[in-house]
């Protein structure tokens, strides 16, 4: 590759560290993972002039560019900064591709954040700035490359992706131009209602805006400290705030993973810690320069930077997507890259092979330059191609990585080399171009949303109004009932939830709040007991009880079975323990409380293998029994496997398009299949041969024009009002 301004390596350039996304990310299937940055070259090392030996010809040289040359610095630039960063952007890359023996590759993320603390701190207190001028470089250097790929996203999406995705990704688009996509991920994946939905193509600029967040910490901060202090107190007051942060960051870190894995992994203030260590390494490295030459440290970083490159590379090699990361496992990546950092050109000293001379071979170096354009490039490539193809195999996915550097390629020779040296480098044009690369993308996300708008024929927001279900027979809805369409419509069958949503409490709590509906002063109540698939009966249970004008009472959990088994939480990438506390915690409340009218039970059947789950029950049962209230059970509905809304909106309506397998639509059930609820006296009622009728291969996405699911697996609030007479006659009107 070529390009008409040859580009030093990014090791000296504080802006190009720009991470990338991150697919591996909880509650993702796909992978998304660290943003690297383009190297540019010219920035400085910690303490050190600036040497501008990639000014375009046509640049005036700074008062720094033409100083004497014992002024300038020895080891102004360097290339095992850029080869690091392209060691970290290939290990991403492969991660993401599914490339066998690499599922670790998802530090690469942290080792971006790493470099980019160094790098900035390295800027900051080398030659402090002014706040505008800072900022300018800074927008300058990541968001003409950012918006390029924005606005090129939207163009795709709107013409690859149906509808309902291209709404998805006009959301993000807004997200991500003003770069807080990272929160907007916090806020999905940690909400059941939308944690299942296919990862967005945007997923990987949470990394993107992770670094901005610390650029206007990190500006600010540093600046400040460097306006008001000077000499000793303000290097002491520097390390003093990077050390605090960094303290603090990680230990919260190190609690939301446990805690809240999408919060831990997305947020900024579980990753300012990683850029505390690199700035850390860059204040450090300051006190070690003058000792540099002596063997005795000359050995000692050479050590240091070959246990630092092994602490990168074995994380890519044992890590999977079952570690729960960051945490204390971001340690090894983050203290190895700070360690490789500090250790520096260690082979000059010495005259013998280092890992720094290693990091600087060319490969390396050429994938470090391409590195921020390439992450920014890859991944939308990969989740729209896979969303208008299907999954495909890792092979595949590697040959769609590897031709995104095309695009990278062009992106770094005709966007961002230009932008960032061929133009004035004024405070007020750096900005300029900052806000015009916030602004296009934002015309881009409003065209694309109102093309999906149309093409769905309305707002997603529109009311619904469900049809009357019929109270017994094959048949859906009453007799006589027409529907034109389908109802609810696409725009609105993803967000078709039931009422009540804070009913449904965090993963990371152990007991419900007090959620009534109807008639709240009644002593007589309904209870509704269950995970999220019995969250999904709110409405029918609801009209049950207002018939009668009694309470309802909403105890469910999220991924937490009802019946006594222990579970893992996927997105809290751990033993569920919660669950567990919060089973006992509601058992014992019932207990306590007066007795019920009635206790409806059901719940996600898919929980452990048949016999955990009649064991389970078995235990739950001796303890519900006790009460002496009457029990009644709903059978779980089908499992789709796949979003049903997006797959309808992807074959304009047509609901044959959108059939799953029936064998794979239900799982033996305990308590509708063994001689379980006979033994406790329970009522059952199977809605299963009325959602998938008949005896064919396959159970239909839509029946009678009723769009019958929300998502992989949830039922639509209007079916659930639909089918609420049938739940009225099956459960309670026999008495």
């Amino acid at each position: 590759m070529s390009t008409a301004v040859p580009s030093p390596s990014s090791s000296s350039d504080p802006s190009s560290s720009a991470p990338a996304p991150d697919s591996r990310a909880p509650g993702s299937r796909a992978a998304d993972s660290p943003a690297p940055a383009v190297p540019s070259a010219v920035e400085l090392l910690p303490g050190v002039v600036r040497v501008d030996r990639q000014a375009a010809p046509d640049r005036r040289p700074t008062a720094e560019a033409v100083a004497p040359p014992q002024a300038r610095p020895r080891n102004a630039f360097r290339p095992d900064i850029e080869g690091l960063r392209g060691l970290a952007v290939l290990a991403v890359l492969a991660f993401h591709a599914g490339v066998p023996g690499l599922s670790g590759g998802y530090v690469g993320v942290d080792v971006f954040f790493v470099v980019s603390g160094f790098l900035i701190t390295g800027l900051l207190v080398g030659r402090p700035l002014g706040l505008w001028d800072f900022a300018a470089r800074r927008a300058r250097r990541i968001l003409p490359a950012a918006a390029t790929v924005l606005v090129a996203t939207a163009a795709a999406g709107g013409a690859l992706l149906d509808p309902l995705r291209g709404t998805d990704l006009a959301r993000d688009l807004i997200a991500a131009a003003g770069q807080f996509v990272n929160w907007r991920f916090v806020g999905q994946q940690t909400d059941y209602l939308a944690a299942e939905r296919d990862p967005s193509p945007l997923q990987h600029f949470w990394s993107l805006g992770v670094e901005n967040q610390f650029y206007l910490l990190w500006g600010v901060l540093l600046l400040g400290l460097a306006r008001y202090l000077h000499g000793r107190r303000r290097t002491l007051a520097i390390g003093l705030a990077t050390g605090a942060i960094g303290v603090l960051s990680l230990l919260l870190c190190v609690r939301w993973t446990a805690t809240s894995a999408p919060l831990a992994y997305f947020s900024t203030g579980s990753r300012l810690w990683e850029f505390a260590a690199g700035a850390g390494a860059a204040l450090l490295g300051r006190a070690l320069a003058a000792r540099a030459d002596r063997p005795g440290t000359a050995w000692t970083l050479r050590l240091l930077g070959w246990a630092g490159a092994a602490a990168v590379l074995a994380p890519v090699l044992l890590y999977d997507r079952n570690t729960p990361f960051p945490g204390t496992a971001a340690l090894p990546p983050v203290l190895g890259t700070a360690a490789v950092l500090l250790a520096g050109p260690a082979h000059r000293a010495l005259g013998a092979a280092d890992a720094g001379r290693l990091l600087a071979t060319r490969p390396l170096r050429a994938a470090g330059r391409l590195s921020y354009a390439w992450y920014l490039w890859h991944w939308p490539v990969l989740t729209i191609a896979q969303a208008r193809y299907g999954t495909m195999p890792w092979t595949s996915l590697a040959a769609l990585t590897a031709a995104s550097a095309l695009p990278a390629w062009l992106t770094l020779r005709f966007v961002e080399q230009p932008l960032r040296y061929g133009s004035s480098p004024a405070p007020r044009r750096g900005l300029a171009v900052g806000a015009s690369a916030l602004v296009i993308p934002l015309i881009a996300a409003l065209t694309l949303g109102g093309g999906t708008v149309r093409a769905l024929g309305g707002t997603a927001d529109a009311p619904v109004a469900a049809p009357a279900g019929a109270p017994d027979g094959p048949a859906l809805l009453a007799p006589g009932t027409r529907l034109l369409g389908l109802t609810p419509s696409l725009a609105r069958a993803r967000e078709d939830f039931p009422p009540g949503k804070g009913c449904e409490i965090p993963l990371n709590a152990d007991s419900s709040p007090r959620c009534l509906f109807g008639a709240e002063d009644s002593p007589d109540r309904i209870v509704l007991l269950g995970d999220s698939h019995a969250g999904q009966w709110i409405s029918a249970a609801l009209a049950m009880a207002e018939q009668r004008h009694w309470a309802l009472e909403v105890l469910v959990k999220p991924g937490c079975p009802l019946a006594t088994l222990t579970v893992r939480n996927n997105v809290l990438g751990r033993t569920f323990d919660e669950c567990d506390r919060w089973r006992e915690n509601t058992l014992t409340r019932l207990t306590a409380g007066p007795r019920p009218r009635l206790v409806l039970m059901a719940g996600l059947n898919r929980y452990g293998s048949q016999e955990e789950r009649a064991q389970g029950w078995t235990r739950t049962l001796d303890r519900l029994a006790a009460l002496g209230a009457p029990l009644a059970y709903l059978g779980d509905t089908p499992m789709p496997g796949k979003d049903i809304p997006t797959c309808l909106a992807a074959s304009d309506g047509r609901s044959d398009a959108c059939f799953f397998p029936r064998d794979t639509a239900f799982e033996p059930d305990p308590l509708l299949d063994g001689g379980l609820a006979a033994r406790y006296g329970v009522r059952t009622l199977d809605l299963g041969p009325l959602l998938c009728p008949g005896s064919g291969p396959d159970c239909p996405a839509v029946l009678e024009g009723v769009v019958l699911y929300r998502d992989t697996g949830h039922i639509t609030d209007t079916l659930a009002r639909v089918l609420a007479p049938r739940l009225d006659k099956g459960l309670l009107a026999a008495g």
